[in-house]
């Protein structure tokens, strides 16, 4: 749960985060923010702990629609159900290497999954494209990522 310091800090960040996206994309999708006992819960879930940028983003937004409505961040709940899926899924471990190592957070719309590294902890963003079970880097943080993949059109701006 946030403290009252947290709360300040995560709205004054958060309202950066809606302001970065628009200043980017004007037509980005916002959605209705989440509330802290929906991250608590989201990371009780996952027995994991979200990254501190993607909670303070999910604080002002529940997700971010971008070019060609791709979900370029999703919401919340299905951070939580595809992460669920990928980690467990026999199917998944049979044909790709494990994704216990990334928490998936967006996608393309066609296939190709963003992810934050975890284990261990680092604010980098990487792809895994599918059809060759690759993973590598597109983005610094979750603010380069934003700015990549917003600003430049198509869904497969991160192959360029």
């Amino acid at each position: 749960m946030l403290t009252m310091i947290d709360r300040a800090t995560a709205s004054k960040l958060s309202i950066m985060w809606r302001q970065a996206a628009l200043e980017i994309f004007p037509e980005a999708g916002l959605r209705e923010p989440v509330r802290a006992s929906e991250l608590a819960e989201a990371e009780r879930r996952l027995r994991r702990t979200l990254p501190t940028e993607l909670k303070q983003l999910l604080l002002e937004s529940n997700g971010v629609i971008g070019q060609t409505s791709v979900d370029t961040v999703w919401p919340v709940d299905q951070i939580v159900e595809r992460n669920l899926l990928f980690w467990s899924d026999e199917s998944f471990a049979q044909l790709y290497m494990s994704f216990d190592a990334l928490l998936f957070f967006g996608d393309n719309g066609g296939g190709d999954q963003f992810a934050f590294v975890q284990k261990p902890h680092r604010p980098d963003v990487f792809v895994w494209e599918h059809e060759s079970d690759s993973r590598r880097w597109v983005a610094n943080n979750l603010r380069d990522y934003l700015g990549r993949s917003l600003r430049v059109g198509g869904d497969d701006w991160y192959q360029l």
